[in-house]
């Protein structure tokens, strides 16, 4: 515990009051994820490099804040870039939220702050490249921000061996609101001349329905969940800025007294790079590298986001049997066949897209589910929102790498291929880090009860 602070409340004991707040935290998932896969996957990465092709010179490179940046590459750099901001902000926001013990009216404020700026992108058309740009780091760090607030809630209404299967409920809420969006989008996008619409108001709408389901759903969690309480000494201060970044000065202090929960996160940052580089520029390299339209890309993140909901749950029964730890691993062996078999992809093959598309699926929600509840068991009691905050930091805040080094790639190669394959390097270190953790001396290092699987 934190000097001057009482011991915080735990999670909720009574069964009833613990599954009503269960409910209502999956609702955030299901109300964000439409960002993630409408958004993040689909429409922005291909939309928006379109609009700086309109807005390039004659060499193909716009010139943001006079700086040569290839058009195609731009994308890229402003998820990387949105990733900076986050990393600014997480933190801070972590500490904040345990110091004051009032984690929703920060969840709803980067909630809201994102919801806007996505549902601003309807605005993004012609060569305002400019602005696209802006909205896509605004939403993007918002969402960070919120993640971990949302994830600080896992260990606080879900006792130690439901985790895993609360967890992957809640990526599989994600998942399914995603495809119920994503066929709505289809509808749109498909029939865009009877509905009246061009191809690029068809896209500009589906961009910004997605703000708009992301805010009218947070108010479903936003009702359930509750704040705990904190001791009155831990408000001493409490909500300043500067506490803030004292309190996070004395949670990095207080991590290295856990060694093993941060060799889980260096495991985590590595590997998960990789995994959110290749949510973020699928889309790109399918419309760039292999001449897929924009209807078979939305099909084929249809796929994925049906078969996730399948992986999650499937792979959140799969740790009960063999442990989370061991299924990680095999998720991670098979992202890396995943992007050998990409590289090797033909051109305007819709087929074997789909193939490729559907391993992602059965793997992408249950790698992440499971990583976010094994870290829950590796958090100190009292400290979910500042843990969840670095742990946020690996899952989105430290994921700039991955987008520059596909960004980089592409800018010095031309090839989306080289690119893409640059990624391997991310999930065979994160094997192998992960490999080396020892998760049950981890789980007991941090003063918390050792599931039966682990």
């Amino acid at each position: 515990m934190t000097a001057g602070t009482t011991e915080p409340e735990e999670y909720t004991s009574d069964p009833a009051e613990r599954k009503r707040e269960q409910r209502g935290w999956y609702f955030y998932d299901f109300a964000c994820s439409v960002y993630s896969t409408s958004v993040l996957t689909v429409f922005l990465g291909p939309y928006l490099t379109s609009v700086a092709r309109a807005a390039a010179d004659a060499e193909g490179f716009v010139h943001p804040l006079g700086i040569p940046v290839r058009a195609g590459s731009l994308f890229a750099y402003a998820v990387s870039a949105s990733i900076v901001v986050a990393v600014l902000l997480m933190p801070l926001v972590g500490a904040i939220a345990d110091r004051t013990g009032r984690k929703k009216p920060l969840l709803a404020a980067a909630a809201y702050v994102g919801a806007t700026a996505t549902a601003a992108m309807f605005f993004l058309a012609g060569d305002r490249y400019l602005l696209g740009t802006f909205l896509l780091i605004v939403a993007n760090a918002s969402i960070s921000v919120s993640m971990v607030l949302y994830n600080a809630y896992l260990p606080q209404i879900s006792e130690p061996d439901e985790r895993d299967a609360v967890s992957s409920r809640g990526w599989a809420f994600g998942y399914t609101s995603g495809a119920l969006v994503l066929v709505l989008n289809l509808i749109l996008y498909s029939g865009h001349d009877s509905f009246g619409l061009t191809e690029g108001e068809a896209v500009r709408i589906c961009l910004a329905s997605a703000g708009v389901w992301w805010g009218a759903f947070t108010i479903v969690p936003l009702r359930r969940l509750r704040d705990r309480r904190i001791g009155p000494e831990g408000h001493e201060g409490a909500g300043g800025v500067g506490s803030g970044w004292r309190q996070l000065r004395a949670t990095l202090k207080d991590m290295r007294r856990h060694p093993l929960t941060l060799s889980f996160l260096l495991a985590y940052l590595v590997y998960n790079d990789g995994v959110q580089t290749v949510i973020s520029q699928a889309s790109v390299f399918g419309s760039e590298e292999l001449g897929l339209d924009q209807t078979t890309l939305i099909t084929a993140v249809l796929l994925v986001q049906v078969l996730a909901v399948a992986g999650a749950l499937g792979m959140g029964r799969l740790a009960r049997s063999y442990g989370a730890k061991r299924t990680i691993l095999a998720s991670l062996a098979v992202w890396t066949a995943i992007l050998v078999a990409g590289y090797l992809l033909p051109p305007d093959a819709p087929v074997f897209f789909y193939c490729l598309a559907a391993a992602i699926g059965l793997v992408l929600g249950g790698s992440q589910a499971l990583s976010r509840s094994l870290f829950s068991h590796l958090v100190p009691r009292g400290k979910e929102a500042e843990y969840f905050s670095a742990y946020e930091m690996s899952d989105r805040g430290l994921s700039w790498l991955g987008p520059l080094v596909f960004g980089l790639a592409y800018q010095l190669t031309g090839s989306y291929r080289d690119a893409i394959i640059s990624l391997v390097i991310f999930f065979v270190v994160g094997f192998a880090l992960l490999a080396r953790v020892p998760v049950r001396r981890a789980v007991e290092a941090a003063g918390n009860p050792i599931p039966d699987r682990i």
